[in-house]
């Protein structure tokens, strides 16, 4: 009885918001406002529903997540900033961002590529921290704490930097414009925000940041080949769209297809975390087969864009060496790693809810997909190699779930099967582009 009347009496949604949330609220409406006033007559009617539509998704994200309200507001301010600064000297076309690089601010923090460039490191930064937790005792909570918040500062310089770049890209020329997510560089930095962000929050709901090696493991991975990938082709240059990505169908599938590919890495290195608890007493070699694998996944990448011809052989080597020290010093620490994770159960669960997260969003992207291959191409699917990979991923992890919720599919074989799924999607997002070709080559390699 004093319970359902409890619940009976319990204040409605909107009467639990504080007046920060009703503020975030209104600078949200105000901040779309000036957007539309000032761009309104560049957008076309998809673009200005994008826009209105984000309004609600934006304020609603920020009533669900405190964070993200920080995040955002720091991010548009340091964009603001860093726009404000490229208008004061202006070109033919617009900001000149020749004569912007001269801004003190510009040059070493808030133009896109130096914004990048501090993710970039900041990320490194913080993967160590987070493994330094692991071993440093009675301060490892102090290391953790840091490595996390140098993980929100990675986060945030990303994002600055992606919203810069996409100003950028309309300062340049009249048909270079747009966002930025439409090729190898600009996808792996959205891949990085993305899955440390969704770590992030799991770090925050689960009050535990022992993942946190784990999951920087793979952004730093990432972040590894995007160093490559700008200084041995020089990818952080802004180019012109193709014909078939000038569409409005890429600032949604796009997102939605990489939100799926970050928290099915996320899903990985959860379940990998997972086999090393499991394992930790085990003595016997054979059966470490989890750290053999990352071994493989973690070295393999080098050993491919080392024969690539492009150059870089003595990075990648480097980037071998250090896979290596990487994945022997987990398995002699072994014991000490799992210690600190959390309970074999919590680990599970994330694991399960990355993957639940991911497949939703991965299915939406496959049927924007298809609709944007109706309208570039006249059909919904022509088994190109992209999209066959892609309808492969989907079906793995569309298994696991059933499996999950049908058959109650737990512990170590889930695990393996997530990993086994990282190498499935890796394959899909970067297999494709360096050992197949077709209607998706937009980012060879």
């Amino acid at each position: 009885m004093n319970t359902t009347t409890l619940q009976l009496d319990a204040p409605g949604y909107f009467a639990r918001r504080t007046w920060l949330d009703w503020l975030f609220a209104v600078l949200a409406v105000v901040g779309a406002a000036v957007a539309f006033s000032r761009y309104g007559a560049s957008m076309d009617v998809y673009e200005k529903g994008i826009l209105i539509g984000a309004v609600p998704a934006v304020i609603g994200l920020g009533w669900f997540w405190p964070p993200l309200r920080v995040l955002m507001l720091a991010v548009g301010a340091a964009s603001l900033l860093a726009i404000g600064l490229y208008a004061r000297v202006h070109d033919a076309f617009g900001a000149d961002l020749a004569a912007g690089e001269n801004v003190f601010l510009l040059k070493y923090f808030l133009s896109s590529q130096s914004a990048i460039l501090w993710m970039s490191v900041l990320f490194f930064m913080s993967t160590v921290f987070y493994w330094i937790g692991y071993f440093a005792r009675e301060r490892g909570a102090t290391a953790e704490r840091i490595g996390s918040k140098l993980a929100w500062a990675a986060v945030t310089m990303a994002l600055i930097g992606t919203l810069v770049r996409w100003f950028e890209s309309h300062q340049i020329a009249p048909d270079i414009g747009h966002i930025p997510v439409s090729n190898l560089y600009e996808v792996f930095v959205l891949f990085c925000w993305l899955t440390a962000l969704f770590y992030l929050y799991y770090e925050d709901q689960y009050r535990t940041r022992a993942l946190g090696a784990f999951a920087m493991l793979i952004v730093s991975a990432a972040v590894g080949f995007l160093l490559w990938y700008t200084v041995v082709r020089g990818a952080h240059e802004i180019q012109p769209l193709v014909p078939a990505l000038q569409s409005w169908w890429m600032k949604l599938h796009v997102p939605a297809n990489f939100i799926g590919y970050g928290t099915f890495a996320l899903a990985a290195m959860v379940a990998f975390a997972y086999l090393i608890k499991q394992q930790a007493g085990e003595t016997r070699w054979w059966r470490l087969a989890p750290l053999w694998l990352l071994g493989v996944v973690l070295c393999f990448e080098p050993l491919v864009f080392r024969r690539s011809g492009e150059g870089g052989s003595a990075y990648w080597m480097v980037y071998f060496g250090v896979s290596a020290l990487a994945v022997g010093g987990i398995l002699l620490a072994r014991r000490r790693i799992a210690e600190r994770l959390p309970a074999l159960e919590v680990l599970d669960d994330v694991m399960y809810k990355s993957i639940a997260v991911g497949f939703a969003f991965f299915t939406i992207a496959t049927i924007l997909g298809a609709l944007w291959a109706a309208e570039a191409w006249g059909g919904y699917w022509s088994w190109d190699p992209k999209e066959t990979w892609a309808l492969i991923v989907w079906l793995n992890y569309a298994a696991w779930l059933h499996m999950r919720l049908m058959k109650g599919l737990r512990g170590t074989v889930a695990a393996w099967w997530a990993l086994v799924g990282l190498a499935v999607t890796t394959f899909a997002f970067l297999g494709v582009n360096m050992f197949l070709s077709g209607l998706h080559s937009y980012g060879e390699l």
